[in-house]
């Protein structure tokens, strides 16, 4: 049934209603594709149109008409949506969208949504790996870190429960962000992580590997830079704070033996960051990690 008082419902696109190519799509087809999404309730055809405006949304003239058709407030209504695809195809499109610095500044207020929807969504599902894809474009700069805040126990959840796709495709990609930022190192260190040490390993996928050295390196780094004394009784004994400080000697251990990986990047980042826990130099400017 449609809503009271709207337009009658749209039917469904063909292959004559829009160009062949997403990249020649005008501001009257984004409308179009806008207005059905807004008046109708057939999913499928809710589907079809968030595809259709996601592939157009990977260019930036686009971004730019979406925001100004008040596209993103109607696609960001679809994240409220019963059925799972719709709301997967809708975090996709928005993860286009955020690639736009003013889209982000109306983007945030599905922020919060997004993280619980993580966490109640399917362990691995397409659905959740959409929802990581997007914080890891809204974590690039620092302005939305703190809404992400309650999020970060579940984010190490995912690194013992997470298949590898999760892992080396996004949790740690958004890890990487938040650690990037000193703000979110006391937060971080507080946080308990018992699966962390086991991908300080040899044996670990390289791209598992490189990030969350990464991450480590910038916690260190931004621990370096704290102003006043870090207190250790403010963290518990199984914290990311007593592993990655200096007090574990198992994970000293794993350092010392990736100092041995084959591969060039590895080795490096692990030397750092054994150096940056002596204190004898300080790195470069924390890293961040884009989708």
């Amino acid at each position: 049934a449609r809503r009271r008082g709207s337009p009658a419902q749209p039917p469904a696109l063909t292959d004559t209603d829009l160009p062949k190519s997403s990249s020649n799509l005008e501001a009257h087809h984004l409308q179009r594709l806008i207005h059905l999404l807004e008046s109708t309730d057939d999913p499928l055809i809710q589907e079809q149109a968030l595809v259709t405006l996601s592939n157009s949304a990977a260019f930036s003239v686009n971004q730019d008409i979406i925001r100004n058709l008040d596209g993103l407030s109607i696609i960001g209504r679809m994240l409220s949506d019963s059925i799972p695809k719709v709301k997967e195809k809708a975090l996709n499109t928005l993860n286009n969208l955020s690639m736009n610095v003013k889209n982000q500044e109306e983007i945030k207020v599905y922020i919060l949504q997004v993280c619980k929807e993580i966490e109640l969504s399917p362990l691995n599902s397409d659905l959740q790996l959409a929802g990581l894809r997007l914080l890891t474009n809204m974590s690039v700069t620092n302005d939305y870190h703190h809404m992400m805040t309650n999020a970060i126990p579940y984010f190490l959840h995912l690194l013992s429960e997470g298949n590898e796709r999760t892992q080396v495709i996004q949790v740690l990609k958004v890890l990487v962000n938040l650690s990037a930022n000193p703000v979110m190192t006391r937060h971080l260190h507080s946080a308990q992580a018992p699966s962390l040490l086991s991908l300080f390993d040899n044996g670990i996928n390289k791209d598992i590997l490189l990030r969350v050295l990464t991450f480590a390196a910038n916690l260190n780094e931004n621990m370096k830079n704290e102003e006043g004394i870090i207190t250790q009784d403010r963290y518990s004994e199984d914290s990311i704070f007593f592993l990655l400080s200096g007090h574990s000697t198992q994970y000293a251990q794993k350092l010392l033996g990736l100092l041995h990986h084959q591969d060039k990047e590895v080795k490096g980042q692990a030397a750092k960051i054994i150096t940056l826990q002596r204190g004898d130099i300080q790195s470069p400017n924390p890293l961040l990690l884009f989708c």
